[in-house]
């Protein structure tokens, strides 16, 4: 595959993040209202845990069945045997960990019992789940479309059907069921990519290992992305937790291009590594660093920026806490874009699993201490430090890791740039947000004018230090 089939999958994935980007716009204002904080922080917090025992259902799956699949992919008998001996294995530990989960709630769940029965048919959809698959074969477009499908429906029933704070658990049941149907959805393709192949435990048994390796770092990562939520609720209140939902998800909208970019190289870049083309490796890592630095510059300081105006318009007047929030938390947006570079497009292609569970235990280790120390305190503000001391943490550390084997240095002096355009940008628009415009035509004045003036400089930017790019880009437009 060339790298046209990287820009399609990109695409695809894109245009995916993009509707990922769009319906949160369309329904978190609505839930926010008609749920309140108290039933956001509820869903956010059963939903952790149900989370938390998906992940085990899981173990290292998703990435580990992603660079098996995509090692083999040349080989549809090779391909049909390691998908079906990872799949049994996938299946035996979804079963047992979804037997757990019942125990759980008949156990020691006391309030919100049936909103935590519903989130087990979230677990149930770890039985289900064989996007690795496709994503290890570069298959995009099946899974972009299902899922685009199955949002658009979810987004209809929310309207539909949730109208008051008591139909928390129609939401929850309506969030559930569009997961399990997204996953099962899969099952109607797997003959076009794989043959039935019937596993022995044995050819079980030697997928354990390196998926307990990377099930490592996915539990560590959980502590620092979710733990959190389940942190707060304990020691604070569902309205924290609300908030604290609240800041995360506008933080998360514009990351998901940038998951997008790591989701459609993890797959290619295993495949390079596999056939050791280090070169065209490097190739990608530096232009996926330039664009995904760019994106997360632009992002983290706009977002800051805008806050002020967009949380009332956003998520309704309760929730005036989260600007605070969102400006703290801001910093992670770079943190996570550069580690995402490195880990999808470095360390896990080329089985780098020691350093990557190092740097993720390092963050997780920092969160949990940082929150125990200051969520008492400062509640969600806690979490929030917890949740950036942790993320630059990751960063740093795997970019100490890998500063040998990739040009870090070069990396630096091609992306931070674009940091001091982002903060020219947020000066501008704070400018606009003093001249008391109001708040839904300043809103929309200060992202135009504030992105206006960082895609100029970026652009001039980059036309001036790619000049040999953007020649060859020139060429080929000519001969065209």
């Amino acid at each position: 595959m060339n790298s046209n089939s990287v820009t399609k999958n990109f695409l695809y994935n894109a245009t995916y993040q993009l509707l990922l980007i769009i319906l949160p716009l369309i329904t978190t204002p609505y839930i926010s209202r008609v749920l309140g904080s108290g039933g956001m922080g509820t869903y956010t917090y059963t939903y952790t845990i149900a989370n938390y025992f998906m992940l085990a259902a899981m173990l290292g799956v998703k990435n580990y069945g992603n660079r098996s699949t995509a090692a083999v992919r040349d080989s549809r008998q090779l391909l049909s045997r390691t998908f079906w001996e990872i799949y049994g294995l996938q299946f035996l530990c979804s079963a047992v960990v979804l037997a757990f989960y019942l125990i759980y709630i008949l156990a020691f769940v006391r309030e919100n019992r049936l909103i935590a029965l519903i989130q087990g048919i979230y677990v149930l959809s770890g039985l289900l789940d064989i996007s690795w698959l496709f994503f290890g074969v570069e298959q995009f477009r099946i899974t972009v479309t299902r899922n685009i499908v199955i949002r658009l429906i979810n987004l209809a029933c929310i309207f539909l059907l949730v109208k008051d704070r008591g139909d928390l658990w129609i939401y929850t049941l309506i969030m559930t069921l569009g997961i399990a149907l997204s996953q099962g959805y899969l099952w109607l393709y797997i003959r076009r990519i794989v043959d039935w192949y019937r596993p022995k435990l044995r050819d079980l048994r030697r997928h354990v290992l390196p998926e307990l390796i990377l099930f490592v770092p996915i539990i560590a990562v959980s502590l620092y992305t979710m733990m959190d939520k389940v942190m707060l609720g304990a020691m604070s209140t569902m309205n924290q937790v609300g908030f604290y939902e609240g800041a995360s998800k506008i933080l998360n909208i514009p990351l998901g291009v940038i998951t997008a970019l790591g989701t459609v190289m993890l797959p290619r870049m295993s495949n390079l590594a596999a056939k050791r083309k280090v070169r065209e490796s490097g190739k990608y890592i530096y232009n996926s660093m330039i664009f995904a630095m760019f994106l997360a510059s632009g992002m983290m300081f706009g977002i800051a920026g805008i806050a002020e105006d967009f949380v009332p318009l956003f998520l309704g007047e309760e929730y005036s806490s989260c600007v605070n929030l969102i400006r703290v938390m801001a910093p992670t947006v770079p943190f996570i874009a550069w580690a995402n570079v490195i880990r999808t497009q470095y360390l896990i292609p080329n089985h780098e699993d020691r350093s990557y569970i190092i740097s993720v235990v390092l963050g997780a280790l920092v969160n949990l201490t940082v929150n125990a120390l200051l969520i008492p305190h400062m509640q969600a503000l806690g979490a929030v430090v917890g949740t950036v001391c942790a993320e630059g943490s990751v960063c740093i550390s795997q970019t100490i890791m890998v500063r040998k084997k990739l040009k870090i240095v070069h990396y630096l002096r091609n992306t931070g740039m674009y940091l001091v355009f982002g903060a020219v940008m947020y000066l501008m628009i704070r400018a606009v947000h003093s001249l008391d415009i109001g708040t839904a035509v300043g809103l929309i004045t200060e992202i135009l004018a504030g992105g206006c003036v960082y895609v100029l400089l970026s652009g001039s930017y980059f036309l001036l230090t790619n000049r040999e790019a953007v020649g060859r880009l020139r060429k080929k437009i000519t001969r065209e």
